[in-house]
């Protein structure tokens, strides 16, 4: 019954976002600057299976507009991030978006992180002339589908492909490896774009994939899958999945006497990994990131963070740092909120300072150009241990 009332409210919201609201934008809206303001829609996963990720990124982006209004702001004006929780599903990423658009007028909008919330939202950002930057978003069709450009739609991150070809490249140079298992959840779009690439990069290299092995979002027993797969006997296990799932795999396979690397995405990212794995279970394991926390030149943000968080930040919270910094620049840059400014301005961007390292956006694929590190579980935490460039 909530299901279908949930739906149901969904429907409605969009339709009369679609039919009445036309394709103003933000821009003549109260968003662009009624009582001194500039209003910035925050629309994150902050409960629900990706609220680890959702919450870094809402807080990095808080902490970057905070830091910009204590400079003056923007335009003149204090930035207020207007914040809204999807959930982690797209039913609520839609009636959230819908209701940042058409009730609360933002001129932007930041967030979501995950694929599938994003995938939700982008007729409305796109039918309302809303620019949006996401932290996190990784599927390389979120910017550019069937070989149409999104035009509102950027991202501070590096995408599934790439990410993908990253975590080959570590395996075959850095660690060797010559045969590969794959575990994929078949309902991710995230996971499969991960593995495809990383299959296509690895067999390139010569290394053979040795097992590829399936599960769904939710599942708690791998033993069956992880027997399958040690038989096989590979290098490495390549696991591109989120943390729910993943730290349960790597505990089981570790229980199972498995003991070669387990590589995965920046889905594995922050502390519930480990969490649910447990530490004594992270022996060789690594993932790619957009960030290392232990970079010397992260000391500062780390400090800020922690300062106002009372909490470590992650690459999540350097990445929703780095998407509120993209947009403000956009603004600044426009010298206006009007929408079609601001994304030229966005397509503009040019070596921008990030946390997360500099940020030159791609006009063609609204993509940054940046490089990766490999992230490895050593003394009790993620430890830098390769910066890798795409191949």
């Amino acid at each position: 019954m909530k299901k279908i009332f949930t739906m149901a409210t969904v429907a409605v919201l969009s339709l009369s976002l679609l039919a009445g609201c036309g394709t103003s934008g933000g821009a003549t809206g109260s968003g662009a600057g009624n009582g001194g303001e500039i209003k910035i829609g925050g629309l994150f996963e902050q409960t629900g299976g990706a609220a680890q990720y959702g919450t870094a990124g809402l807080n990095g982006a808080q902490l970057a507009i905070d830091q910009q209004n204590a400079k003056g702001g923007v335009l003149g004006k204090q930035i207020k991030l207007v914040t809204a929780d999807n959930k982690s599903e797209p039913g609520e990423s839609t009636a959230q978006a819908t209701r940042l658009v058409t009730s609360e007028k933002v001129v932007g909008m930041l967030g979501p992180m995950t694929t599938k919330t994003l995938k939700a939202i982008i007729p409305i950002v796109t039918q309302n002339k809303v620019p949006l930057v996401t932290p996190s978003g990784t599927a390389s069709d979120l910017t550019v589908a069937n070989g149409k450009l999104n035009q509102w739609i950027f991202r501070a991150c590096f995408i599934d492909d790439f990410q993908g070809n990253v975590g080959a490249t570590f395996a075959t140079e850095k660690l060797q490896a010559k045969k590969a298992a794959i575990i994929i959840d078949t309902n991710g779009d995230y996971a499969k774009g991960l593995a495809k690439a990383f299959e296509d990069t690895f067999t390139k290299a010569g290394g053979q994939i040795v097992a590829k092995e399936n599960y769904v979002a939710g599942d708690k027993a791998f033993q069956p899958i992880l027997g399958r797969i040690k038989a096989q006997n590979p290098d490495l296990i390549y696991v591109p999945g989120y943390y729910n799932e993943v730290g349960l795999i790597v505990k089981q396979a570790r229980e199972l006497g498995i003991t070669v690397p387990m590589l995965g995405g920046d889905g594995w990212n922050g502390d519930e990994t480990t969490k649910i794995a447990g530490a004594n279970n992270m022996t060789n394991v690594y993932y790619s990131d957009h960030v290392a926390m232990d970079d010397p030149g992260l000391v500062e943000f780390a400090k800020q963070y922690q300062t106002k968080y009372n909490i470590a930040p992650t690459g999540f919270s350097a990445l929703g740092y780095d998407a509120a910094t993209m947009l403000i620049k956009g603004i600044e840059a426009a010298g206006s909120t009007d929408p079609d400014k601001v994304r030229t301005a966005l397509e503009s961007i040019k070596d921008l300072k990030g946390v997360s390292g500099n940020i030159t956006v791609d006009p063609a694929t609204h993509n940054p150009n940046k490089s990766a590190v490999m992230l490895q579980f050593k003394d009790g935490k993620w430890a830098f241990a390769s910066r890798i460039d795409s191949k």
